[in-house]
Formats: C-alpha cells, sequence, structure tokens
C-alpha cells in the first residue's frame, strides 16, 4: 500500500460526470488530507492532519511537503504518432502563409503523410514512447492519440497498431482515435467524397472489428471534408460501435459544431470560429468542447469562446493538440495557464477542464479524472502551494510527483 501524506491541499472535482456550467468550477478543497492507495486504487481519504484506516499498513510512504495534489492530467486531444518534423514551414508563415495555403502547396499535413507513410511501424513506435515518457514527468497520465497522416488503408491501420502497442507498453493509457479522415489524400485530389466511401467501406470495419480505436474523427473543414460528408463518416463509425469526435470549426464555421450536437458526438474540438448556433447545439447535445489554446498561440489565431460555452452550460476541456505541424508543444501545464490567461477560466474550471472532463471526452470517467475512493490512484504532487499558483507560473514544470495506478513514476 501506498500513503501519500501532509498534502497542503487536495483539490479535485468530484463525480463521474461531465462538467458544464456553474459545475465546471466546482472543486473540492481538502485541507492537511492523506490518501491511501491499496492495489491500484485510491482506498481511502482523511483530512485536517488524520490518517486514513489502515495507513499503518502501508509500505511506501510520500510525504507531500504541504504542496498542492490533484488527479493526474489527461490530454484528450493529441496527434502523437508521425513521421518526421515540420520546423520549414515556420518561414512560410512568417511571411505570411496561413494554414490552408501550406495544404494547397502540398505541405502541412501531406508532408508528414509522407514522411509517416515512409516511417515503419517500429520507428513510429520509438518515436511516440519518448514523447510519452516527456507528458507523463509533466503530469501526464492519460492520452488520446489520433491517427491521420496516413491516409490510406495500411497506413492508417500502422498507426493505429502503435497506438494500440504504446497503450500496453507504456505507463500512460493511451486512448486510440481513428481520424483517417484527417485531410484529402493526393490521390483522392477532387475525390473527397470518394475517399470518404473508401473508408467507411474498407477500413473502419477492421478498425472496429480488431478494437484499434473507440473513436473516429474528422476534420471538418472549408477545403477538406464538408458538413454531410462528416456525418456519412461519423455516423458509419457509430454503427460500427465507435463513439463520434469531430475537429469543428477550427478556421472557418461551415457547421460542424452544430453536426456534432445532431449527431450526438462525444466531442467538438478546437472550435475558434464557432459562433452561438454551433454552440447552441453543442449545449442541447450534450457534447464536451474539446480547446486547443496552445494552438491559437501557435498560428496566431483567436481563441474560442470558452466563457460562453460556460455559460451555455457546455462542458469545456483543455488539451494540448500535440502536432508537428500547429502545435509542435505537448506541454499540457502550458495549455492550462493558457486556459487561464486567454481563455479567462478560473484555476477551478481549468483544472475540470484537464481532469473530469477530459476523462469524460476519452470516455474513462468512471475509472480516472477525480480523486474519489475507489478510482484509479492517478495523482501528481505540484511544487505549489496551490492551483492559483500553479496555472500562475506558465511555462515551467511544476510536477514533482507524478503517481500512475498507485506507482510512482516521478
Amino acid at each position: 500500500m501506498l500513503l501519500i501524506k501532509n498534502i497542503g491541499t487536495l483539490q479535485t472535482p468530484v463525480g463521474s460526470f461531465k462538467h458544464g456550467g456553474e459545475k465546471q468550477a466546482e472543486n473540492v478543497k481538502i485541507k492537511n488530507a492523506a490518501i491511501l492507495v491499496d492495489g491500484g486504487r485510491i482506498k481511502a481519504i482523511a483530512a485536517d492532519g488524520r490518517m486514513p484506516e489502515g495507513s499503518e499498513s502501508a509500505d511506501t510512504v510520500i510525504d507531500a511537503g504541504r504542496c498542492l495534489v490533484t488527479p493526474g492530467l489527461i490530454d484528450c486531444h493529441t496527434h502523437m504518432v508521425f513521421g518526421g518534423y515540420r520546423q520549414a514551414e515556420i518561414p512560410l508563415k512568417l511571411r505570411g502563409a496561413g494554414y490552408l495555403d501550406i495544404l494547397r502547396a502540398g505541405g502541412g499535413i501531406l508532408d508528414t503523410v509522407t514522411k509517416t507513410r515512409q516511417a515503419t511501424e517500429q520507428e513510429l513506435y520509438e518515436k511516440s514512447m519518448a514523447f510519452l515518457d516527456e507528458m507523463l514527468a509533466l503530469g501526464v497520465t492519460t492520452v488520446e492519440s489520433k491517427s491521420g497522416y496516413g491516409l490510406d488503408k495500411e497506413d492508417e491501420l500502422k498507426q493505429l497498431r502503435v497506438n494500440k502497442r504504446l497503450d500496453v507498453d507504456h505507463k500512460i493509457d493511451v486512448v486510440s482515435t481513428f481520424l483517417g479522415a484527417h485531410a484529402i489524400p493526393p490521390e483522392y485530389k477532387g475525390r473527397a467524397g470518394e475517399y470518404i466511401e473508401m473508408l467507411c467501406n474498407e477500413v473502419l470495419p477492421i478498425v472496429a472489428e480488431e478494437k484499434l480505436a473507440g473513436f473516429c474523427d474528422i476534420f471538418c473543414e472549408d477545403e477538406v471534408f464538408d458538413v454531410e460528408q462528416s456525418r456519412r463518416m461519423l455516423t458509419a463509425a457509430q454503427q460500427l460501435g465507435l463513439k463520434a469526435r469531430i475537429h469543428a470549426d477550427e478556421i472557418e464555421e461551415i457547421g460542424g459544431a452544430v453536426l456534432s450536437g445532431e449527431i450526438g458526438a462525444v466531442s467538438a474540438e478546437h472550435l475558434i470560429a464557432t459562433g452561438e448556433k454551433g454552440m447552441a447545439s453543442m449545449a442541447k447535445g450534450g457534447v464536451i468542447a474539446d480547446l486547443l489554446p496552445m494552438t491559437s498561440f501557435y498560428l496566431n489565431k483567436t481563441f474560442a469562446p470558452a466563457r460562453r460555452m460556460i455559460e451555455l452550460g457546455i462542458p469545456v476541456a483543455i488539451a494540448s493538440d500535440f502536432n508537428p505541424g500547429s502545435c509542435p508543444s505537448l506541454n499540457l501545464q502550458l495549455a492550462m495557464s493558457m486556459g487561464y490567461i486567454k481563455y479567462r477560466m478560473t484555476p477551478e474550471e481549468v483544472l475540470s477542464a484537464v481532469t473530469i472532463n477530459a476523462a469524460c471526452s476519452v470516455g474513462l470517467e468512471n475509472e480516472i479524472g477525480t480523486l474519489e475512493e475507489g478510482k484509479k490512484a492517478d495523482i501528481v504532487i505540484w511544487d505549489a502551494p496551490d492551483m492559483e499558483m500553479l496555472v500562475y507560473r506558465f511555462g515551467s514544470d511544476l510536477a514533482r510527483t507524478v503517481i500512475k495506478n498507485g506507482e510512482v513514476v516521478k
């Protein structure tokens, strides 16, 4: 058993449900707390300097030094399995080229597609294992990982098989999402509808049969996939038992957020350009808003309307969007600080965004996302006295001790 004692403040959301509206800011704060862990799960929590019953049997004791303790962080939107990098695009961006300009010229996602197709499964696996090591050291204990850089049957399945291996081999839990419709591959140029049909008929059934992903995503965007193509893809996935996510309204508001509510998607992601109609549909459909502030920063774009979403009762999650093009950073702590400053979310709202709402986004809300008896012991001890300090010290790694499934991993 593991005992964590002398916790200055234990701060956590509670419950296994999406925290939207006023509930987004509802955190329990337990002073002078202690946590007893047994079999990788939280056995008991005590307050006011008391020790949990059975703590005398603990074979490992950690003194938290009066620091802040929270649930492990959950990064619910990444594209971490990819070949190559895209640092050569920076001069183009500095000269004013936009995301779609680079894509039209054969760069952007398509450059990464070429390098991902050239990479072996083992090369992608080893590269991604190193990313997970870095994330774990930053306090991230669960990660969602999308495919989307293969854009053909063989290489999309290759990425998903890497995800499956990572989930087995790494301490971090890896939740896999099929994003075959991330862009239109060169061989299907001008035939986006045919590409969607190929994915639906030839790839999705294998993904479902081999349980290579629990979710299906699509990039619903101007010059990529339109609303009806997105509806076709996501409803086909739902019929096979995969849950729907959608890249929506990142650059242009073409109806992706509206569609997310109509089909009951688990999440809509990016949402930089989303307006009132899209947000109303999300609120009605119970869709989680997975917001990606570091992408807005890196692309020099406006930031998603997080405050308005919270006002409308939409549960907000914050993720890194780690990828080689529009966000080459996997630092979820930095994304939390940006949520605080740029989204004007409170520290309590930010914590819910990277714990329980992110857990709901990846379908693991009954297992992780809060510090409560019976849940997995995914815990971070921070080199900070409170959440206010954690989000204030942007850019610094304040993860002092990281515990995954009851095991100290940092």
